[in-house]
């Protein structure tokens, strides 16, 4: 039982580290000029990433890279079934008005790229590489696209990332840059140390704990900003923050934490999992290409896939 309460309290302390991180780095970029499009497209989307990578690292350290690859591989499965079909069980995400083929296609790339690299057996220092190489390319079309839209002189839309506030005090900007700083390893020592102990416990595999437990607690920030982007009619966010999101896992929270040690790749992964986060890539197709709005029906369906994954996962 003090397993599981720890390791919920380093899941709330990761929250609320991510959240502080978040904050303090938007209006920090915001003051500093750093146009609010571009602030959009990487510290908001990336940003809510920050608990998965502290969390790979960890696990990296602590010789557990079944919960740091599993923790990846299951947050992107639950980016796109959970933090996109919980929303639209509460009202339709209307993806239709969204322009998002490059981002969802770069995404598909990275996804290919990642399971080309997992057949090695393990991920090196080289695949690594490789994948922040790609972070980099892609980060800078990024910035190449936002710097386009400026000189054609589209507004940046400031109200639509909830973090920016033109009127917050420097002070406050530096308190929650300190706390998630702070917060951030604390969290995921408490999570990734605990999870091994509940795993040892039960009986189950790193692996698991990291597609179910580990996965669905990091992917929470997700969730969060798109609820409140669906809620607000701010589809380009909700999608936008699950392509975004899903990119840094693959590219950068494996190639980062591989700069800590390599990352084994069981057996599991290669026949089963790799290709459920595959497959639920392209389930976002008739979202992406054919104008489809996120509807109810929809989030019953990618709600629903996501159980079933889950017990096949656990049994």
């Amino acid at each position: 039982m003090t397993a599981w309460l720890l390791c919920g309290l380093g899941l709330l302390i990761l929250l609320l580290a991510g959240d502080a991180l978040v904050r303090g780095a938007v209006n920090v970029s915001l003051r500093l000029g750093v146009p609010a499009l571009i602030v959009s497209l990487t510290i908001v989307a990336f940003g809510t990433s920050a608990p998965e990578l502290l969390v790979a690292i960890k696990a990296v350290q602590e010789n557990a890279p079944g919960i740091a690859l599993g923790n990846v591989v299951g947050s992107n499965t639950a980016n796109v079934l959970l933090v996109m079909g919980i929303p639209a069980l509460l009202t339709v995400i209307h993806t239709s008005h969204c322009d998002s083929r490059k981002t969802y296609l770069q995404m598909l790339a990275a996804s290919v790229l990642f399971i080309a690299l997992a057949w090695f057996g393990t991920f090196t220092w080289i695949s690594g590489a490789l994948l922040l190489a790609a972070l980099a390319y892609v980060l800078h079309d990024m910035f190449r696209d936002a710097q386009a839209h400026r000189r054609a002189g589209e507004a940046d839309e400031l109200e639509i990332i909830e973090e920016a506030d033109p009127d917050m005090p420097w002070w406050r900007i530096f308190v929650y840059l300190l706390l998630g700083l702070v917060g951030l390893p604390l969290g995921a020592n408490l999570l990734v140390e605990n999870a091994t102990v509940i795993a040892q416990i039960y009986g189950v595999s790193d692996e698991v704990i990291g597609l179910t437990l580990v996965a669905v607690g990091t992917s929470l920030p997700e969730l969060a900003t798109s609820v409140m982007a669906a809620l607000r009619r701010h589809a380009e966010v909700a999608l936008g923050n699950v392509i975004g999101s899903n990119l840094f896992n693959l590219l950068g929270i494996v190639g980062v934490a591989t700069l800590f040690g390599p990352i084994a790749v069981d057996p599991e992964f290669l026949r089963r999992d790799l290709w459920v986060m595959l497959a639920t890539s392209l389930l976002l197709i008739p979202f992406v290409f054919f104008k489809r709005d996120i509807t109810r029906t929809w989030g019953v369906l990618l709600t629903g896939l996501y159980l079933v994954y889950l017990v096949a996962v656990l049994s």
